[in-house]
């Protein structure tokens, strides 16, 4: 019986590439999802939708942030979003050479999924927005202060900023194993508690992408099929920057802040669980 022959670097890479892909793809999948039900099924402008609500998109995107998650974490890690991959370049050792690969698999996922759920609910969303504006354009695609509050593009870069580094301090915080990391394989879930906390407590004012491929790749598809408007806001200003530079700048900022006031004063591997590491 002959050894198994070990991956060559490429083909680890590709593995790697293609469950950041499906992972991101199956985020989309329900978080835009159920956008694309809520908008095409009630309005939301009730208290509650015919087929959901406020609530239910926060849950729906978190849960969808825990499966793809599940999906991608043995292979690549799961980062699923480009701030994450930055970051963990930054702060994490993640080698700087699969940044850009795995940002542009991440996108591709999030076009895919959103192409799906454009496809899927075409019907719906003819019917609630014959026009394709932006009525139903936040589907797929954020816009400051969801289109109806009077949030500006700096208001909005500035919400994602905020947003986005919760994101990255809470993932390291809850990833990292020296710290108190959620033990039974139920770290994905904590992660999309993550996602839906931000979604119910910081969503008015940009819509919470929080992830530059989950705006930009279903911004994409939505242009792709008929939304002439994807790129800009409703005031007419050009937009689809903001959910791109916000998020990299916040990720960062979130990592940072980890590192400064928590992981530098953990105890090493080395150190008894639960006393505090003796000060040099």
């Amino acid at each position: 019986m002959t050894a198994p022959k070990p991956q060559r670097p490429r083909s680890v890479l590709l593995g790697e590439l293609c469950a950041e892909f499906a992972g991101t793809m199956v985020l989309i999948l329900f978080g835009c999802g159920v956008v694309a039900q809520v908008v095409a099924g009630g309005d939301l402008t009730k208290p509650r939708g015919a087929l959901g609500d406020h609530d239910s998109i926060a849950w729906a995107w978190g849960l969808g942030v825990t499966l793809g998650v599940y999906v991608a974490a043995r292979l690549s890690g799961a980062h699923i979003n480009p701030a994450v991959t930055l970051s963990l370049a930054a702060f994490k050792g993640f080698p700087w050479s699969k940044v850009l690969p795995y940002t542009v698999a991440q996108t591709v996922g999030a076009f895919v999924g959103a192409l799906l759920v454009r496809w899927n609910y075409t019907e719906a969303l003819g019917h609630a927005d014959p026009g394709h504006t932006f009525k139903t354009q936040f589907v797929f695609s954020t816009l400051p202060g969801n289109g109806a509050l009077p949030v500006s593009e700096w208001g909005a870069l500035r919400d994602q900023i905020i947003g986005t580094a919760i994101l990255v301090l809470l993932i390291f915080a809850v990833t990292d194993v020296l710290n108190s990391a959620p033990k039974a394989n139920l770290g994905p879930f904590v992660i999309g508690l993550i996602v839906v906390a931000i979604g119910m407590a910081w969503g008015a004012d940009a819509g919470y992408a929080i992830n530059p491929a989950r705006d930009f790749g279903p911004r994409l598809a939505s242009y792709l099929t008929g939304y002439r408007s994807a790129w800009r806001d409703q005031y007419g200003d050009l937009y689809f920057w903001v959910p791109i530079v916000g998020p990299l700048i916040g990720g960062l900022v979130g990592a940072a802040l980890y590192k400064v006031l928590i992981s530098r004063f953990l105890p090493t591997a080395e150190t008894e669980v639960g006393r505090t590491p003796t000060p040099e």
